[in-house]
């Protein structure tokens, strides 16, 4: 059996829409460490903007309909959020497709 990585970064990134999408996913035998996230706002108008961390079908709001002022950021996290194997990082704007999301993630292996 192939041996598993000690640590991986990742980045991930993602144009939000209305619903829910799946921003990241701890993969079997890691553990992901979301290190930072930003949230762009590159449209002409304020929308808002939902992040949730999912475990075993719970969601759990991290941030809940949060502003995004037009051309500027918002940052969802105050620290690092530990994802467990098979948890799940989720993320909706408010309207439209104006919200960029990017997340720098650590895996480790368990």
């Amino acid at each position: 059996m192939a041996q598993l990585a000690l640590n991986r970064f990742q980045t991930e990134t993602a144009i939000l829409t209305t619903s829910d999408q799946t921003i990241y996913t701890a993969p079997a035998g890691y553990t992901g460490i979301i290190l930072y996230a930003h949230i762009t706002n590159y449209g002409s108008s304020t929308t808002t903007v939902t992040c949730k961390h999912v475990r075993s079908g719970t969601e759990t709001e991290i941030i809940n309909a949060a502003n995004v002022p037009v051309n500027d950021a918002y940052i969802p996290l105050d620290g690092k959020l530990v994802l467990e194997t098979n948890d799940s990082f989720k993320a909706s704007a408010g309207a439209g497709t104006t919200l960029k999301i990017l997340l720098s993630v650590l895996e480790t292996a368990n």
